[in-house]
């Protein structure tokens, strides 16, 4: 074979393998933003500036790559990208979309000081959920045949991941936008409580599913740490709240209920953070599932690095200095988990892609 028709055939399959990529793309894989975007929060919190702002370039560019890849996909693929939404184990996943715009919106504010940006992701985060979470729900409504409790996996959190992030971008958007205060923050507070409803009705049949139904190591995927990510960014809605109750005097009225909520649901988040860990001794070193890169990973980098961050604001919003011990030891680990599935996904892509051409 000329060396022409060789690289011809090496250039036909990594396209290949590439558009096969594009027709399976998770529609969960705007995680990536979301986890590196809390990341990056967590990291600028505790002024490890250089990183925080390395991780915000990064998750610029991978928002923005990911975007195009789903117009790809929707154009070229429609037929794959419309099952996905009938699919009651993945069409959750698209409400990673809209955490992924407030948390980039909210990089906007801390990092780049800049609301104007975090206004424009506001409105498409808005836009998006109001969309989804409506058409998500008729989907299951409507559908002549219901899910079984199986198909229920950490995904289904994302409904209160994307409720919350909304919450708290507009809290921090008060003052900027062409509303009241007290209009600003009623929507704010009104997301939070739907937000906290949502988790604890997804959690009790979660708990249900684990408790009753055959779970096999298979199934304990990375998203299952979304059951203390949905707490822990509940948390952090609830304390941004807190922070800004001096702002409106009915929020100043209901800040003793606030504090008392939010401390629960993070006692909630802390207790469950051994349980996955254990399970996921169980997963990897007793039934040997192995450990490879996939998009469902970074399900798990992103508690990890939401943990961290509503552990700071709670200990600001009720007063509780000595936590911020346990959050100053998580943006260590959440830093540390984002780089090696950071590095896994480079490999990952390099070794799907690239190692064609040594052949």
């Amino acid at each position: 074979m000329s060396a022409n028709n060789k690289q011809r055939k090496v250039n036909k399959q990594t396209r290949s393998k590439l558009f096969i990529g594009i027709a399976e793309l998770s529609p969960a894989y705007f995680a990536l933003a979301m986890a590196t975007g809390i990341v990056s929060i967590a990291a600028h919190l505790y002024h490890f500036t250089f990183f925080a702002k390395a991780l915000f370039y990064i998750n610029s560019i991978a928002y923005t790559i990911i975007f195009i890849l789903f117009i790809v996909r929707f154009i070229e693929y429609r037929k794959e990208f419309l099952s996905d939404f009938m699919d009651d184990r993945k069409n959750m996943g698209f409400l990673s979309f809209v955490a992924a715009n407030c948390i980039l919106g909210t990089q906007f504010i801390l990092i780049e000081n800049n609301s104007h940006i975090a206004i424009f992701f506001l409105a498409i985060g808005f836009l998006s959920w109001i969309f989804l979470i409506y058409l998500l729900f008729a989907i299951l409504i409507e559908k002549r045949n219901k899910p079984s409790i199986k198909a229920i996996n950490g995904t289904w959190l994302l409904i209160v991941v994307a409720t919350q992030a909304l919450s708290i971008l507009l809290a921090q958007l008060e003052g900027f936008l062409p509303f009241s205060n007290h209009e600003v923050l009623f929507l704010s507070l009104i997301l939070f409580l739907c937000g906290c409803l949502f988790y604890i009705i997804l959690i009790t049949l979660i708990i249900y599913r684990f408790f009753f139904f055959q779970m096999h190591a298979e199934e304990l995927s990375p998203p299952f740490w979304i059951n203390m990510g949905a707490d822990a960014i509940s948390v952090l809605a609830g304390s941004i709240l807190i922070l800004n109750a001096d702002k409106w005097e009915v929020l100043i009225g209901i800040v003793p209920f606030l504090k008392g909520f939010t401390l629960l649901f993070w006692a909630i988040g802390t207790w469950w953070i051994p349980l996955m860990l254990i399970l996921g001794i169980w997963r990897h070193l007793i039934k040997k599932v192995p450990l490879k890169y996939t998009p469902e990973y970074w399900g798990m980098v992103f508690p990890l690095g939401m943990y961290t961050v509503c552990t700071v604001k709670l200990s600001q919003a009720i007063n509780l200095p000595f936590l911020m011990g346990i959050s100053s030891v998580f943006v260590f680990f959440a830093v540390g988990v984002w780089s090696i599935v950071f590095i896994s996904l480079i490999y990952s892509i390099s070794s799907n892609f690239f190692v064609n051409t040594e052949r």
